[in-house]
């Protein structure tokens, strides 16, 4: 059961939203549009709207860093409920692709999050064993995932009391993706102590101890795999996390109450959502080596011999490494095979590990949406050039996102929120419109005002001191990255503290910006689209807009009104539009926000309302407990990041190469 946990209460336009959307959830209408101002409350009004309701829910936004502050809140918003975070887990990735014009093959790399991919392990377990589950999630969520049937399906049970054979233990512990290793525990391993055998789920803070006697699992235990100490009765409510304590939500104290009950029993579930049942491994091999005889007869059909040894050579690799460990680089190109689909059919996601009846919640529609929209075709056209020249079989195609009416079909009933919804949004709401134009602080839009390019950072910076003055923030958004980093080393040396954030700055790396901004570390932010949706960045009271009468899909209407909106959380609130003509997109976007401004001043004074700022913690970032966990490794380790390499003997030199090589293997 959801149970909404705040301090507040629905005010402005909030009560008469949630009672619209809950009312057509309840009364099965399958789209609707929340259309709310920045700052508004949006996300409130969706926590309170699945309160009312009791649906597992997905909620989709189109970047990462967006995700990772809608995980954060409603984390606090539902603190005894599973709140689970899924994005793509890759710091890097470079796809794998070919080059005809050049022939040049690019082998897939990546650099894997292992923090996220926990996270994502996370996820589809508890949409596996909970019903109060909210998945915030990119559109990562659309992408092959392989089968939820599979994935359950393979699960290992353990219950006290049941025959088992240490060895058929090990086997299937193998099997589902965990690794032996006596040195090193770490999530997705295991170790071997004479007859208990210690598990660390992939998904899991806490680890499993398994004791077989007899070949019979004599007691299964729970423990804090940092300290050692057993989870039970008396400290379950406390668990160590990182090198912090933290408290465990109500639902994990009931998990942990039911696996200590007399006749124990616990789930695990495999370390990788790619899974090959042994049963199935077998035909899926005669069905690969059945489809590469046919295209390898194809190919020398065509005159195309190097491309036929090619496919030959990689394909029959592959499949040596399947028949040997399961597992091959790549396995994910063969998922059809191993989920039983027929050519062309669409691909097992995330939203096949939620039951039938769903809430899916689509964030910053106008942008989320032409996203999903976009992923198939891009993944089409590299596919096709790899399959036609010798680099996969066409089975490689069904590896892939879905199509926008694959989507359509899978998602559940759905409410689009955005300040700036698109027609699209719009005609499949079919007039089911939820507005919040009064923000719960009582702020209006911000003024909004235009000045000449001529000067534009000399002014700009006139404006920023004074901001820095009474220690409020700036947004400052150019068109191209050289520009941003350019104004951003003109600005350092003015002695002002600035950065920029781009998509070139780490995914993980913005939160902590941001975060930086915030408390006050940096004064500015120079950026380009990230400074557009959904940043909640309470300090900013100016956003500054360079070339704002550059027409294009910067400075479209859309993108100004969400971009101005970054100032509408502060009660000095202002935007400064630097133009030499006012295009048509400035007209419409500063004729909506004084449109709303109007409405929300005249509100106020109806009501009696004085605006306040918001005051906004900064929340825990995500990936602190892992950080906090390296950095108590080094510590352990006696490494020093201020060691000074050059100034040691060549003896103690060799211990500290020896001391970093141990700690590269970890990190």
């Amino acid at each position: 059961m959801f149970k909404l946990v705040s301090d507040y209460k629905p005010t402005g336009d909030q009560p008469k939203a949630i009672e619209f959307l809950t009312n057509g959830l309840l009364n099965n209408k399958k789209h609707q549009v929340l259309v709310g101002v920045t700052g508004s409350g949006k996300t409130f009004t969706i926590a309170n709207v699945i309160k009312n309701i009791q649906k597992p829910t997905l909620i989709i936004s189109h970047n990462k860093t967006l995700a990772a502050q809608l995980y954060q809140e409603f984390r606090d918003f539902f603190p005894e409920n599973a709140v689970e975070y899924f994005v793509s887990y890759y710091d890097y990735y470079q796809p794998e692709s070919y080059i005809p014009q050049t022939d040049t093959y690019i082998e897939k790399d990546a650099d894997i999050n292992e923090e996220i991919d926990k996270l994502r392990l996370s996820a589809t377990t508890s949409l596996m064993t909970r019903k109060d589950v909210i998945i915030v999630a990119s559109v990562s969520c659309i992408y092959n995932l392989g089968s939820p049937a599979e994935y359950s399906k393979v699960a290992l049970e353990l219950r006290k009391g049941m025959k088992l054979r240490k060895m058929d233990l090990l086997k299937r512990l193998d099997q589902i993706h965990y690794e032996r290793s006596e040195f090193e525990f770490k999530r997705g391993t295991y170790r071997v102590r004479g007859d208990v055998t210690d598990i660390f789920p992939a998904y899991q803070d806490f680890a499993v101890r398994v004791e077989i006697f007899n070949d019979a699992v004599v007691n299964i235990q729970h423990f804090d795999p940092m300290n050692g100490t057993v989870i039970d009765r008396s400290n379950f409510p406390m668990m160590r996390r990182g090198s912090h304590t933290k408290s465990i939500t109500q639902d994990e104290q009931d998990y942990l109450e039911h696996q200590m009950v007399e006749g124990g029993f616990t789930l695990v579930y495999p370390a990788k959502h790619y899974i090959t049942a042994e049963e199935k491994r077998e035909s899926a091999i005669r069905d690969i080596e059945r489809d590469l005889e046919v295209r390898l007869k194809e190919l020398r059909d065509n005159g195309k011999a190097i491309e036929a040894y090619r496919l030959q050579q990689k394909t029959n690799y592959d499949l040596e490494m399947i028949q040997e460990i399961g597992y091959c680089k790549g396995i994910e190109n063969y998922s059809r095979y191993f989920d039983g689909r027929k050519p062309g059919d669409s691909p097992y996601t995330l939203m096949d590990f939620f039951p039938r009846d769903y809430l899916t919640v689509i964030d910053e529609s106008h942008i989320t949406v032409p996203q999903i929209r976009g992923m198939y075709n891009g993944d089409f056209a590299r596919k096709s050039t790899l399959i036609e020249y010798g680099f996969r079989l066409p089975s490689a195609l069904d590896n892939r996102p879905l199509q926008f009416d694959e989507f359509l079909r899978k998602v559940g009933t759905t409410v689009y929120t955005s300040a700036t919804p698109s027609p699209w949004e719009i005609s499949m709401s079919e007039g089911n419109i939820a507005e919040q134009l009064i923000r719960p602080t009582g702020i209006p839009d911000p003024k909004v005002v235009v000045r000449p390019t001529k000067g534009q950072v000399d002014d700009l910076v006139a404006e920023i001191r004074k901001r820095i003055v009474n220690k409020e923030r700036i947004l400052v958004t150019t068109l191209t990255k050289r520009m941003a980093e350019e104004l951003s080393s003109y600005l350092v040396e003015l002695g002002i503290k600035v950065t920029y954030l781009h998509s070139d700055v780490e995914t993980l790396e913005r939160t902590t910006i941001l975060d930086d901004l915030r408390r006050g570390n940096y004064d500015v932010l120079v950026g380009i689209n990230l400074l557009r949706e959904g940043l909640d960045l309470p300090e900013v009271s100016l956003v500054a807009i360079l070339d704002a009468d550059k027409e294009g899909f910067l400075r479209s209407e859309f993108s100004l009104i969400q971009t101005m909106g970054r100032a509408a959380r502060h009660i000095n609130g202002e935007v400064i539009m630097y133009a030499d003509t006012h295009t048509k997109s400035m007209k419409a976007a500063i004729s909506e926000v004084e449109r709303r401004r109007i409405i929300q001043i005249s509100y106020n004074k109806e009501h009696g309302i004085t605006p306040s700022s918001v005051s906004k913690p900064i929340r825990e970032r995500l990936i602190d407990e892992v950080l906090e966990e390296k950095l108590e490794k080094r510590k352990s380790m006696g490494i020093d990041d201020n060691t000074d390499f050059s100034q040691l003997p060549p003896d103690e030199l060799k211990k500290e190469v020896k001391k970093l090589t141990e700690m590269m293997k970890y990190e």
